[in-house]
C-alpha cells in the first residue's frame, strides 16, 4: 500500500448521509471490518468496550425514531452499535487476565503483578473516572473501523445524534453494566446523496500541527 493509497481514501471517505439500501458489504469485506475492531487497542489492553452489529430490520426500525430519524440506521448494509463498560470489576480483569495467559501461554501466578496493577488502577478508581475512559477506549475502536472502511472503499457514518437511554432500553442493555456511546453506519452511498461532491473542510495544517523540537 503506498502514501497515495492511504490520502486518496483519506479524501474520498465522508459522513455519508443517503446510503444505498440496495447494496451490501461483501462477506470478505465485513470480515476485515471485523477485525478491524477486534484488533483495536485499547488503554492496559483490555478492551473495555463490546460492538452490537445490528441485523435485524425490526430492531433498526425501532433504534430510527430515537435516533433523531436518520436513514442511515435503516439504509446502511452494516449498523454497528459501540458499548462501553459502566463499571470496571474484578472479575473482568480476571477475565482478561485468563485471555493473556492464554493466548501467551503464561501461568497466571507470572500475571499477578499486572492483574494487581490493573484492579488499583481500574477496579478501585472513582466510577466516573472509569466511565469516561472507557467510553474514550470505544472511541479508538472506532477510528480503526472508520479508516478500514476508507481504505476499502466502504461509506461509513459515525453518529452521535440518538438517546443513548433509548437504545440501551431497546438492546435490553439495562442492568448489563453496558451502556451505548456511539454508532457507526456502513455501506454505500447513495448516487443521490449530495454531500458526496462537497469538498472536504479542514483547517490549515499549521493551525492543527505544531512540531516542539
Amino acid at each position: 500500500m503506498t502514501h497515495k493509497t492511504i490520502q486518496d481514501a483519506l479524501e474520498w471517505r465522508y459522513a455519508t448521509k443517503k446510503f444505498d439500501a440496495s447494496k451490501k458489504i461483501s462477506d470478505a469485506d465485513w470480515t476485515t471490518l471485523r477485525n478491524s475492531l477486534t484488533l483495536a487497542p485499547s488503554s492496559y489492553g483490555v478492551q473495555p468496550w463490546k460492538f452490537l452489529v445490528i441485523e435485524n430490520p425490526e430492531v433498526r426500525n425501532q433504534l430510527k425514531p430515537v435516533s433523531w430519524n436518520q436513514t442511515q440506521v435503516t439504509d446502511a448494509s452494516h449498523y454497528v452499535v459501540f458499548l462501553y463498560k459502566e463499571k470496571m470489576d474484578a472479575d473482568f480483569v480476571q477475565k482478561f487476565i485468563n485471555r493473556v495467559a492464554e493466548v501467551r501461554s503464561a501461568p497466571l501466578d507470572a500475571l499477578d503483578g499486572y492483574k494487581n496493577m490493573l484492579i488499583e488502577n481500574l477496579v478501585k478508581a472513582p466510577e466516573e473516572k472509569i466511565r469516561v475512559w472507557s467510553q474514550r477506549q470505544a472511541y479508538i475502536a472506532m477510528g480503526f473501523l472508520l479508516q478500514t472502511a476508507a481504505l476499502l472503499k466502504i461509506d461509513a457514518t459515525p453518529m452521535e445524534g440518538f438517546d443513548p437511554a433509548a437504545y440501551d432500553k431497546i438492546l435490553g442493555l439495562e442492568g448489563s453494566g453496558w451502556k451505548t456511546v456511539a454508532t457507526v453506519a456502513l455501506g454505500y452511498r447513495h448516487q443521490e446523496d449530495a454531500l458526496q461532491n462537497q469538498k472536504k473542510v479542514r483547517f490549515e495544517e499549521a493551525d492543527l500541527i505544531q512540531y516542539i523540537k
